[in-house]
C-alpha cells in the first residue's frame, strides 16, 4: 500500500532499504529525498519525447511509447543497479507525484517478489513538507549567531562545537560556499536542493536548546535563506569572536588557499572589487597577489574592505553581543575558543532560562 509522510523525520523511521527515485536525471539534480538513489524510468530526453507526444498527437499514443520505454529501462536497472538486491530487499519508489512512473516500476519490482512501497504524492508531497517546514514556521530551536569579523575562523570554530554539546547548523557547508565574494568552493546546489538539506537539518533540531548559525547574509552565495529562519537571525543574540587583524590574516591565508593556488581567479576576484575602491588601491592588491604577499593581501582587505562594511551592519544592530576572546587563530588554539563558546552559549541558556 502507499506511503504517506506526515513530517519530515517521518522518512528515516520508514522500514525501507532503500529510496528508489523514478524522475528524469534532471529532475532528480534539481532536488531529491535525502539517501534517494535515482533509477530513471524515463530519461530526459525520452520525458521530454514522451511529453510531446501527450501534448501533440494523444494521451494513447504518449502512454504506449511510454510503457515501451519504462519496460526497456526496468530492464536495465533490473540487470544492473538492482542484480545483487537480495529477495528481502525493501524498497520504497516514488516520481514526481505519486503517478504512472513509479507504479509502473513498483508493479515490475512487486514482480520479482520483492516488497515493494510507493509514495503517496511522491515528491511533490515531500517539496510541500520542505515548504512548509521553512515558509510557514519560525525555526524550532532558539537561534544564536556565531559573529565575528571577516577571518575569525567561524566556520572551523563551528565544526568544534558538537563535541562540546552545541547543536549546529552549518548554513556555508549545506550551500557549498563560504559565504563571501571569495567564498566559492565549488558548484552551489540548487536551490531546491538546498532547501531540502536545510528542512531535514532543522526537523533534527531538538526545541529545548539553542542552535548555533554561522552569521550570515540573506544569501549564501547565489542561495537564498527562506525568510523565517532570516528573521530569526537578525534578532538572535550573538556570540562575537574578537581576534586581532594580523591572526585573523593568518588564519584567512591558510583557509583560502585554494583561492591564492589559482592566480587567475584571484585576480579576477580582485578585480570584482574595484566598484568599491579606488583604482590604485585595486592594483596594489593585484600586486601583492601577483608576488605571492598573501598575507598582507588579506589584511588590507580586511582592514579597507570587510571591516569597515562589518561595522555598518553591525551599528545598524540591536541585539545583545557577547565578546569571546580569541587572541590566536592557529589551529592548536581553536579548541580552547570553541570551550569558551560553549560556555558562553551555555551561560546564556541559563540566564535566560532564569528571566
Amino acid at each position: 500500500m502507499p506511503i504517506t509522510l506526515a513530517s519530515l523525520t517521518d522518512l528515516a523511521a520508514l522500514p525501507f532499504d532503500d529510496i528508489i527515485d523514478v524522475r528524469s536525471p534532471a529532475e532528480f539534480a534539481d532536488d531529491h529525498l535525502p539517501g534517494a538513489i535515482n533509477l530513471p524510468v524515463l530519461d530526459n530526453d525520452e520525458r521530454a519525447r514522451v511529453g510531446t507526444i501527450y501534448k501533440q498527437v494523444s494521451p494513447f499514443d504518449a502512454r504506449k511509447l511510454g510503457g515501451a520505454l519504462v519496460a526497456a529501462n526496468a530492464a536495465r536497472h533490473l540487470l544492473g543497479p538492482l542484480a545483487a538486491r537480495p529477495g528481502g530487499w525493501r524498497p520504497l519508489v516514488h516520481c514526481w507525484r505519486g503517478g504512472m512512473r513509479s507504479g509502473s516500476f513498483a508493479t515490475i519490482l512487486s514482480s520479482v517478489g520483492w516488497r515493494t512501497e510507493t509514495l503517496t504524492g511522491g515528491y511533490k508531497a515531500w517539496r510541500a513538507l520542505v515548504v512548509q517546514a521553512l515558509y510557514d514556521h519560525p525555526p524550532p530551536a532558539p537561534v544564536v549567531l556565531l559573529d565575528g569579523n571577516t577571518g575569525s575562523a567561524k566556520t572551523e570554530l563551528l565544526a568544534l562545537m558538537p563535541a562540546r554539546g552545541v547543536q549546529v547548523i552549518d548554513l556555508e557547508g549545506l550551500a557549498n560556499h563560504r559565504g563571501s565574494l571569495f567564498g566559492a568552493m565549488g558548484p552551489q546546489p540548487p536551490q531546491k536542493l538546498f532547501e531540502g538539506r536545510l528542512a531535514m537539518a532543522l526537523a533534527g533540531l531538538d526545541p529545548t536548546r539553542p542552535v548555533l548559525v554561522e552569521a550570515e547574509s540573506a544569501k549564501v552565495g547565489n542561495l537564498r535563506l527562506p525568510p523565517p529562519l532570516w528573521q530569526a537571525m537578525t534578532t538572535a543574540p550573538r556570540l562575537a569572536i574578537a581576534a586581532p587583524l594580523e591572526e585573523r590574516a593568518a588564519y584567512l591565508t591558510r583557509s583560502y588557499a585554494d583561492i591564492t593556488d589559482d592566480p587567475a581567479r584571484l585576480a579576477d576576484t580582485l578585480a570584482a572589487l574595484r566598484p568599491y575602491h579606488p583604482a590604485d588601491r585595486i592594483a596594489q592588491w593585484q600586486a601583492l597577489a601577483t608576488t605571492g604577499g598573501f598575507a598582507a593581501l588579506a589584511a588590507d582587505l580586511v582592514y579597507h574592505h570587510y571591516d569597515p562594511r562589518y561595522r555598518k551592519h553591525r551599528d545598524r544592530a540591536t541585539v545583545p553581543v557577547t565578546a569571546i576572546a580569541a587572541p590566536s587563530l592557529a589551529p592548536a588554539a581553536l579548541p580552547a575558543v570553541a570551550d569558551r563558546l560553549a560556555n558562553a552559549l551555555h551561560s546564556m541558556t541559563q540566564t535566560k532560562g532564569a528571566a
